[in-house]
């Protein structure tokens, strides 16, 4: 049964309101278990399980300069003119105070390296380890990946070497298997609780990279960051968040699964960050309406609205329009999953990259770039704007199928909208709120540049591209259009 909620999400550490689209899975409650017990594996378990302590120092720095303003003679003024007043003198000031939170981790290298939830351990002043036998360490932060929400802390053994745990393979997991959860649920520690896989690749809205792994196990505040085992004692999740009205465990925990983590955790040992591969494309998700205009036998893949000049994607071959169906051999059903696949592939690694190009498939090889230098570089280039543009003179031509006009491109509607001089297409001037495209959010001031992945160039090129459309019994237009120097694909249905 599928149902619309809004609920919270809660993070061990702490609470974060948010609307979720959940399955979910009665099954669970009626599961039994297997033969035998759980004790010897958490036995065994229990000493690579860690506690995380942690505390922040808050700054007591009152109220903001600036009295709130109430009507003439209201009750409210003279008690805040009172109390700004104070403030001033000091006597409304009280020193720095300390906050302190929990959480869960796990060693994975005998070194002394210790995962947990990002969250756990962020904005923390001083972070604590506790070991199953209540030896206390101080940890240093190694590296923290908020993306995926994992960090990496390093403490030093006092006797000998730690008992690391090995990882388990994520993308073996069945609905239905069993899982152990070890963690510190309110701050008690050392707690072990059992459940079923009761989904896959869940998408909670906390990042680009969802792919959650949904458990039955008890999960609460204090287990962020603790180990989610399989039956034989490797880790396959990192237990991050629960989905609850109360705040406590309803049977609905979510994990980061293995394959996603341990790569990102890898890579914060060894450079501090992350080092995401880098395709070099912007990309939307391919819809139904797109099917027919693309040339594909049913909504898949990855629909790449942007190439970015210079990078791994131009470089290969791959253009505006391409649909990205395979990565390195593994199919592409969704943006997610191709988002997913190229951070997750190390940088510098050269992949077959397998597109739909107008119903045609093709293949082409791209070598990785990094994905947090492109980003910086990104940065660096800032947006340019033109806070005084001049009001543009009105050449349109109507397009009723669409529900829109259009102009050239003239110099004085590049500088109305902003628009670069080496953008090539034909500018809105005015939506019909009632027409198709309105309700495909086209905006003014947009450009379309190309309809049925053809460039146009003038309104007639467009005009004509329609006619074609509408000859071919064709009922969606499929525009690419540029918004602020961002393209992207809109299907608009075209009035019969």
């Amino acid at each position: 049964m599928k149902a619309t909620m809004q609920l919270r999400l809660i993070r061990a550490c702490a609470a974060t309101a948010g609307l979720l689209f959940v399955i979910l899975i009665g099954a669970a409650a009626q599961a039994r278990p297997p033969e035998g017990d759980f004790a010897d594996l958490a036995e065994q378990l229990l000493p690579s399980v860690v506690n995380i302590s942690t505390t922040q120092t808050l700054q007591n720095r009152g109220l903001p300069d600036g009295m709130p303003q109430f009507p003439p003679g209201s009750p409210f003024e003279e008690f805040f003119k009172d109390f700004f007043e104070r403030q001033q003198r000091g006597e409304g000031n009280r020193p720095p105070r300390q906050v302190s939170s929990l959480g869960s981790g796990f060693i994975v290298d005998p070194r002394g390296y210790v995962v947990t939830n990002n969250h756990v351990i962020a904005e923390a002043d001083q972070v604590r380890v506790i070991l199953h036998d209540n030896t206390e360490l101080e940890a240093k932060i190694v590296g923290r990946d908020p993306e995926v929400d994992i960090a990496v802390l390093k403490v030093e053994p006092k006797n000998g070497e730690f008992r690391a745990i090995k990882w388990g393979d994520s993308d073996k997991l069945r609905v239905g298997e069993w899982t152990l959860a070890i963690g510190n649920p309110f701050g008690l520690g050392g707690t072990v609780t059992a459940g079923i896989i009761s989904a896959r690749g869940r998408d909670i809205n906390a990042g680009r990279y969802d792919d959650f792994l949904q458990t039955d196990a008890s999960i609460n505040k204090g287990n962020s960051g603790g180990p989610l085992f399989n039956r034989n004692g490797e880790v396959i999740g990192i237990n991050t968040a629960i989905f609850s009205q109360s705040g406590g465990s309803i049977g609905i925990g979510f994990a980061v699964p293995a394959n996603l983590a341990r790569p990102v955790v890898q890579q914060l040992i060894e450079f501090g960050r992350t080092r995401r591969g880098w395709l070099g494309v912007q990309i939307q998700s391919v819809t139904e309406e797109m099917v027919e205009a693309l040339g594909l036998d049913k909504a898949r893949g990855a629909l790449v609205a942007k190439v970015v000049p210079g990078g791994p994607a131009e470089k290969a071959g791959i253009e505006s329009g391409d649909v990205i169906v395979s990565l390195d051999g593994k199919p592409v059903a969704t943006t997610n999953a191709l988002t997913r696949a190229v951070a997750e592939t190390p940088v510098g690694r050269t992949v077959n990259v397998e597109v739909m190009r107008k119903g045609k498939k093709r293949t082409v090889k791209a070598t990785l770039g990094e994905l947090e230098t492109a980003m910086a570089s990104a940065k660096e280039e800032g947006k340019n704007g033109n806070a005084n543009r001049p009001k543009a003179g009105r050449n349109e031509t109507e397009l009723a199928d669409l529900g829109l006009r259009v102009s050239p491109l003239t110099k004085e509607l590049r500088q109305q909208h902003n628009i670069k001089d080496d953008v090539k297409g034909v500018v809105v001037t005015d939506v019909d709120p009632e027409g198709p495209a309105a309700k495909r959010d086209v905006r003014v001031g947009d450009v379309i540049i190309e309809v049925a992945q053809s460039e146009v160039r003038t309104p007639d090129d467009v005009t004509e591209m329609l006619k074609a459309l509408k000859d071919a019994k064709r009922k969606v237009a499929l525009l690419q259009i540029q918004r602020g120097g961002e393209p992207r694909f809109v299907p608009v249905p075209l009035k019969s």
